[in-house]
């Protein structure tokens, strides 16, 4: 009895162990089955995207430098990686040197030495482009205009005047300017008198066409310029090169003239011009400083010019 009673026991022992390890499964299965639900229906691809991307990690924030690679892009593209953008206003850097422009041109800026640098590309662009053989034909038919009016009505006498300023007037010097920045660069006297020297500055053609059209109107033509009287044969024989001829006065700066401011200077000579009994009605030249001051013209002809600025 002793023996088959502990065989019994042993049994029912063995019945309870197996009964909890089921158990045990069972549960582990409950777990399962709670951390990942059964569906009903499949997942569309939008949810089964949207459900991974809740597993990604943020994108970091990558800010990209300026390069050697960037700098090359500009410059094939003809511009300046350092080129500035827009203002705080939004106004690109074009539309900001037409500005500056503007107000150069019709001397509402104070005075200025140097085109300002972010300008300088457009400056050039102008004065090698288009836009500035368009504004100086303008200026020339426009004078020319003028001058067939009041020929109509001249005196008679030889004594009715038409005065021309020489550089950027009736010669170019955007050889040299090329050189130097178109203005961007401060003016250097010796520089610019080495070019002078050359005498190899050409005409501006509308002004050719202007200057025979007035001469043969038959005014007077006077040429006032800041050049100095050292300057006379090379200047002479330039202006003759480009066409330039038959003139009645050529009036250079004098050595008591040097100090002068050119508005002061040209005044002057054009107040010794009336004195002579000339009458003045026509001034062509490129600067204020050629049409301003005193003894002025009965009408004046701002030609553009945004490289420099004389007082």
């Amino acid at each position: 009895m002793a023996r088959g009673g502990g065989l019994a026991g042993h049994t029912l022992l063995l019945l309870l162990l197996a009964a909890a390890a089921a158990a045990a499964v069972t549960g582990a299965e409950v777990d399962v089955e709670l951390v990942r639900p059964a569906r009903t229906e499949p997942e569309s691809e939008a949810e089964a995207a949207a459900a991974a991307a809740q597993h990604l990690l943020p994108r970091p924030l990558v800010i990209e430098l300026p390069s050697s690679s960037s700098a090359a892009a500009a410059a094939a593209r003809g511009g300046d990686e350092h080129e500035p953008g827009p203002d705080a206003d939004g106004v690109p850097p074009d539309v900001r040197c037409a500005s500056w422009r503007l107000a150069a041109e019709a001397n509402n800026l104070a005075p200025w030495k140097a085109v300002p640098p972010e300008c300088a590309a457009h400056v050039r662009d102008y004065v090698t482009g288009a836009a500035y053989r368009s504004d100086l034909d303008l200026v020339a038919r426009e004078s020319a205009a003028y001058a067939r009016a009041a020929a109509t009505t001249l005196g008679g006498d030889g004594r009715d005047a038409w005065v021309f300023d020489v550089d950027e007037t009736l010669l170019s010097n955007i050889p040299y300017y090329a050189d130097h920045g178109y203005g961007l660069e401060l003016f250097d006297h010796h520089k610019f008198d080495e070019w002078v020297e050359r005498g190899e500055a050409p005409a501006i053609p509308s002004s050719l066409k202007l200057y025979n059209e007035v001469r043969d109107l038959g005014f007077k033509i006077f040429l006032l310029t800041g050049r100095t009287e050292g300057h006379r044969g090379v200047t002479v024989d330039n202006l003759n090169r480009q066409g330039f001829h038959d003139w009645d006065k050529l009036v250079l700066r004098a050595a008591e003239d040097r100090k002068k401011t050119a508005t002061v200077y040209k005044s002057e000579k054009r107040k010794e011009m009336e004195e002579e009994g000339y009458r003045i009605l026509g001034n062509s030249g490129d600067q204020w400083s050629d049409l301003l001051g005193s003894s002025m013209s009965a009408r004046s002809f701002k030609l553009p010019n945004p490289m420099y600025y004389i007082p």
